[in-house]
């Protein structure tokens, strides 16, 4: 399939997602029990909702395309490696926050192809919003009343530089980084929770989200689409474009969300102690 093809899939994605957060939203709502996964992370009967709408979704949409989830990821590398084209899919990014009902959850649904994603959707089911966006294609906001607009990343601004960051996941390293910012530049952080971080820096409600620690590759592929459209960029920490589906492993290095990669990042993570070490 060329780009103009996978563009013509966006319509029935950005239904998919709206639809599977609808089955979220139908859990939401009622009085849900938690569950642990073997790696103890929680999971809840949205999380299942959602899976199984999206993969039967996809199915329909693109019956010769495979589906990688993070609630059926136990696909074998050797099988995995075949895949020239697939599609990664987080149902409920942000289960965290799912549980204290703070309304910052979204599906996530990306295409990779050859490991890069080349188009994806987020969708946050409380709020509404869709973001949607394709390599060569732009990116659009729709809202829940069905209003759209393009989105773009900001240059970096002259005033303070706008942090996103997790609710659910702070640490040294955030706090490292944001007093090495400090020395060159005034900042404000902005909490908030799942995949949307990396959408407020699409949108250009925020300059960067940095992410030190580990994340799975189905928590950043449409994010990273995301961003990419909008005109940023999603990179590990040696400012490389993170890539998918490359090894058994699917654990995702630290990483930035940036909007303006004009200003020297790079030399900002520099100055760290041990770096280059």
């Amino acid at each position: 399939m060329s780009m103009n093809d996978y563009a013509t899939l966006l319509p029935d994605l950005e239904a998919l997602s709206i639809a599977a957060g609808e089955r979220i939203l139908e859990v939401y709502r009622t009085d849900f029990t938690v569950t642990r996964k073997q790696d103890h992370s929680p999971l809840t009967k949205a999380d299942m909702a959602a899976h199984d709408a999206i993969v039967a979704g996809l199915a329909r949409i693109t019956p010769d395309i495979p589906v990688l989830s993070e609630e059926s990821a136990r696909v074998p590398f050797a099988t995995r490696a075949g895949w020239g084209v697939y599609w990664l899919v987080d149902p409920l990014d942000g289960t965290r926050e799912f549980i204290k009902r703070n309304d910052e959850f979204t599906v996530n649904i990306a295409l990779i192809e050859e490991g890069r994603p080349v188009l994806g959707v987020v969708h946050a089911p409380v709020s509404g919003a869709c973001y949607i966006g394709a390599r060569g294609a732009g990116c659009v906001k729709r809202e829940r009343a069905g209003g759209r607009r393009e989105i773009r990343v900001r240059a970096l601004p002259a005033g303070a530089v706008i942090v996103a960051a997790s609710r659910s996941h702070r640490g040294d390293s955030l706090n490292a980084f944001l007093q090495r910012l400090e020395r060159q530049r005034s900042y404000e952080v902005l909490g908030m929770g799942s995949s949307l971080k990396s959408c407020l820096v699409a949108e250009g409600r925020a300059d960067i989200y940095p992410r030190f620690g580990p994340t799975s590759e189905w928590d950043t592929a449409a994010a990273q689409a995301v961003v990419e459209a909008a005109g940023g960029a999603l990179v590990s920490l040696d400012m490389r474009p993170l890539r998918y589906n490359t090894g058994a492993s699917l654990l995702n290095p630290s990483f930035m969300a940036i909007a303006d990669m004009s200003f020297d990042w790079a030399g900002l993570l520099a100055a760290r102690p041990g770096a280059g070490a």
